[in-house]
């Protein structure tokens, strides 16, 4: 991974396949939201997802800061729980405003949190990853990855 001074000797053995970001993304019971204050500095917040079709999806407050960071600013970072196998994946959150998509997007939150995602709540959003980094501890030396979408 570039930048961190980590070239594996194999080659690029070692390195993590995309199903077990995805894996990794799917399980995470909560994860941390970063986004952008207007002055540009950090805001990080846990949230409640779900990974469906290689998107991220989740609901906030419209007038939660995440909510108003996201609406001048869809730059955010959204990252799994468990630090020993990390997946962070930056990107753009859109809101989905489709009362088909969000209906649709509604069975796995439910099955997940036992929860309805309600728009009426607040917006549900949608990232779409750029960037995604991929950390397991045990082997970080070997198996630090970086996808670009």
């Amino acid at each position: 991974m570039p930048g961190y001074g980590i070239l594996p000797a194999s080659g690029g053995k070692g390195l993590l396949k995309w199903e077990w970001a995805e894996k990794q993304l799917a399980k995470s019971h909560s994860y941390w939201l970063v986004t952008v204050r207007p002055d540009g500095s950090p805001h990080a917040m846990p949230i409640w997802g779900i990974w469906v079709d290689s998107a991220f999806y989740f609901s906030t407050g419209r007038k939660s800061r995440k909510g108003q960071n996201l609406a001048t600013n869809p730059r955010c970072v959204v990252c799994t729980e468990d630090p020993e196998e990390a997946v962070v994946v930056e990107g753009l959150a859109e809101e989905v405003v489709d009362p088909v998509e969000i209906k649709r997007l509604g069975v796995p939150y439910y099955k997940k949190y036992k929860w309805k995602l309600d728009p009426k709540l607040g917006p549900v959003f949608g990232m779409r990853p750029k960037v995604v980094f991929g950390l397991q501890e045990k082997s970080f030396v070997e198996s630090a990855t970086r996808w670009v979408l």
